[in-house]
């Protein structure tokens, strides 16, 4: 068991290159799958949903060579069309592997994802859209079994909302199914269009990722190709929250700012300046941040939900009040109470938190509660006087490559410590 020791106060400041996307990797691993030649990830972060990722692969008989950040996939002797239970609960997003399974091999039988409890994230979507591509499904005892008659068929597919989840699971049914799919009111975030560009490189015939149509027009195969996972534009947006909660000045490198737009408004509400460049993010903080009179979390192009907690960490040093609105996830405030902890000041009712500033925060020990509310608990004791130590970070580890070797190189206090 691992803890990571705080000492805060500290002001960040420096450069740091931001790793390949958790939630572009994890989908483009399940999609090596469906492909009959090599495939090579390159940007992959070292990850532990990564590493559930490729363990997954591994059982259903994929060869995987993983030196770096790149991560090489050898899909041609694939042969196994079940998930065991244990490796389906190390995360979330491993219902999109149902998707491949039966595009691929005709029938599936996984277990429910697990991940994160962020409350209901059901798979219903999924079921309901695969079903209408000719998917056979029988949901029992906790299992889900899918089977199908001949290939899939092309249909269209009109979703009541748009969940990233069940657009990646329509997209990877869909690419070699007979006919034309089209997904409306499909997510539109960078990670669904890094998932169609990798798919088309390796033959698929895919337009409209990044709009809220998708038209997926129907391959006999897929071939192989070298792919670059793009930037993670939630840790970019972590580590200026961190910098801006220290009252620092960081460059983020090796970043793509369009994705990480719809947080800039917060920044620079809060009185930060920032220097945008073709692939960098500079970013100043005043000695005490502004109020943000709002955050409200919605689909992209707006605000990210994955980026509320971090930016409430931040909001709690600033001066004055800010609102935040959750409308993705109804159980996303959990990190609330263990932030109290440092002595910020948040009261939160259904959906609405509302974050008065204090003058300063006082170390403390917290546990983490989930991967972003984990990281909001870091940032807070950067900013607080005296050492914290943050526990179960097992959670953090999901979705933050190299956290502390990162702040440490902005200036940080920060360690890991095994127990």
């Amino acid at each position: 068991m691992a803890v990571l020791t705080i000492e805060g106060g500290k002001r960040l400041s420096g450069e740091v290159e931001i790793h390949g996307a958790k939630n572009s990797a994890l989908p483009i691993l399940a999609a090596t799958f469906l492909c009959n030649e090599k495939c090579t990830l390159q940007n992959c972060p070292a990850l532990s949903d990564v590493d559930a990722s490729i363990k997954i692969l591994k059982h259903l008989g994929c060869k995987v060579v993983r030196e770096g950040d790149q991560i090489e996939i050898d899909p041609t002797a694939a042969h196994n069309c079940t998930i065991p239970d244990e490796l389906m609960r190390e995360m979330r997003s491993s219902i999109v592997f149902l998707g491949a399974l039966i595009a691929k091999c005709g029938k599936a039988r996984i277990s429910y994802p697990g991940g994160c409890e962020l409350g209901p994230r059901p798979v219903d979507l999924h079921i309901l859209s695969l079903q209408k591509l000719g998917a056979l499904i029988d949901e029992r005892f906790g299992s889900i079994r899918c089977r199908r008659v001949g290939r899939l068929c092309g249909n269209t597919i009109n979703l009541p909302l748009p969940s990233v989840g069940t657009t990646e699971n329509i997209i990877l049914a869909s690419v070699t199914a007979r006919g034309i799919t089209k997904i409306h009111n499909a997510a539109r975030e960078p990670e669904i269009m890094d998932l169609a560009g990798f798919l088309n490189a390796c033959g698929a015939k895919i337009s409209g990722a990044g709009d809220s149509v998708i038209t997926i027009e129907g391959v006999e195969k897929l071939g192989g190709c070298t792919h670059r996972i793009i930037s993670d534009r939630i840790e970019a947006a972590t580590y200026m929250a961190a910098a801006a909660a220290t009252g620092g000045e960081v460059l983020l490198k090796k970043v793509q700012p369009d994705y990480v737009e719809p947080v800039f408004y917060a920044f620079r509400e809060a009185g930060c300046e920032l220097e945008i460049g073709a692939d960098t993010i500079l970013l100043r903080a005043p000695a005490r941040l502004n109020r943000i009179k709002l955050i409200r979390t919605q689909v992209y192009p707006g605000f990210p939900t994955d980026a509320q907690a971090p930016m409430m960490a931040m909001a709690t040093v600033a001066r004055g009040t800010t609102m935040f609105i959750e409308t993705i996830f109804q159980n996303r405030y959990r990190h609330v109470d263990e932030l109290c902890r440092f002595g910020a000041n948040i009261k939160v009712e259904e959906r609405v938190a509302i974050v008065e500033g204090v003058d300063s925060l006082y170390a403390a020990e917290a546990q983490a509660t989930d991967l972003r509310g984990g990281a909001a608990l870091v940032i807070a004791a950067l900013a607080a006087h005296g050492e914290s130590k943050i526990g179960n970070i097992r959670h953090i580890d999901r979705g933050y490559a190299e956290l502390e070797t990162d702040l440490q190189a902005l200036g940080a206090h920060i360690k890991r410590v095994d127990y």
